[in-house]
């Protein structure tokens, strides 16, 4: 009971800001491009302007931005059926690796040439490339990030999110995409599930192309969220690498069990439970299967958007205003480069 008298409170209240946050969404469909994490991080770091007193907060706000946050990236594999994606989504994957590696190196010079903190460029990088919230989510913990440089993240990819999910279908149209062109472009250039999702249906509404867009859109974007896999492990290894050079010369011990993301492998084998079930299970078994992977998936949506409300109680959002210039800048080098090579490996694919 010492665990829940300590925790209950700080909880019970980021659920209180996450229930309102999800049902915004569900019943105003035009809020899904700002998403509900979004909307939670942002409650949360205006009531956390008229907290005067968190100390009876702080255990439980932590252990929803921690522990919460690692179990949704968990469940967010029982959303992937590796067989379906190795077979539709691999015609995309010289695209995705492209965009990937341009953003990451991109950033990698931002860092450097602007002075960003490592971290927070990190995290920007990661989320431009990947799949905007969960893979921050999915990486913050591996490099240690703290909730203002998670929030200052979650804010760039917001913004671009929103950006892309309003120009990108009308963009894409000027410019003679096909439907395919289009489902590959929104799967690769826009940052999170939530805006890929936005700007398909709104190409397919416009076009009348009976929803193949979104289809193709969703599999490329599933596609590049296995890339949260080696990005970690690797942010991984070099933290341990820095880590071993700091206990050299300081004399202090490694702790690999921390630094390891263990949730990452439960990641993994999440998606391959899913393609098995998918791939050896039929009639009323894969039926409800299906629905617990369905209830799984969302479920792990769920706690993103908990994850975020307690990292919005975290945030000063007047120093997070005071220091965003950069990594917006950041962001929108990103998002211009990643759109620029998603078109231009279209095109030398003669996929356009």
């Amino acid at each position: 009971m010492t665990w829940v008298s300590k925790n209950w409170k700080g909880i019970a209240l980021c659920l209180l800001i996450s229930l309102p946050s999800w049902l915004l969404v569900s019943f105003i469909p035009v809020l899904e491009v700002v998403g509900a994490p979004v909307i939670a991080i942002i409650a949360g770091m205006l009531i956390t302007l008229i907290l005067k007193d968190k100390s009876n907060l702080k255990s439980g706000i932590a252990f929803t931005s921690k522990a919460i946050l690692q179990c949704a990236v968990v469940l967010l594999g029982f959303g992937l059926n590796l067989a379906t994606i190795a077979k539709v989504g691999s015609t995309s994957l010289p695209i995705i690796i492209s965009t990937i590696a341009t953003a990451l190196i991109l950033s990698f010079i931002l860092c450097k040439l602007l002075k960003i903190p490592s971290k927070i460029a990190t995290l920007v990088g990661v989320g431009s490339s990947i799949c905007g919230g969960s893979a921050i989510a999915a990486t913050a913990p591996v490099i240690d990030a703290d909730d203002e440089e998670i929030a200052q993240s979650i804010s760039v990819i917001f913004l671009f999110n929103v950006l892309a999910a309003l120009i990108f279908p009308t963009f894409g149209g000027m410019i003679g995409l096909s439907n395919e062109g289009f489902g590959l472009f929104a799967g690769t250039a826009v940052n999170d599930t939530s805006s890929v999702t936005a700007a398909a249906s709104t190409w397919d509404t416009i076009h009348s192309t009976g929803g193949s867009v979104l289809e193709t859109a969703t599999i490329v974007k599933l596609t590049r969220t296995l890339a949260i896999i080696p990005i970690t492990l690797v942010l991984a290894f070099i933290r341990i690498n820095k880590e071993k050079k700091a206990q050299r010369t300081g004399g202090t011990k490694i702790n690999f069990r921390k630094i390891f993301p263990m949730f990452i492998l439960y990641f993994v084998l999440a998606s391959v439970i899913t393609t098995l079930v998918n791939t050896f299970c039929s009639g009323a078994v894969l039926d409800g299967a299906s629905t617990l992977f369905q209830w799984l998936k969302t479920l792990s949506k769920f706690f993103i958007v908990m994850a975020m409300a307690a990292i919005g109680l975290n945030t000063n959002i007047v120093k997070l205003i005071k220091t965003g210039g950069k990594p917006i800048l950041q962001g929108f080098c990103c998002w211009v480069a990643i759109t620029g090579v998603s078109l231009l490996a279209q095109h030398l694919l003669s996929i356009w």
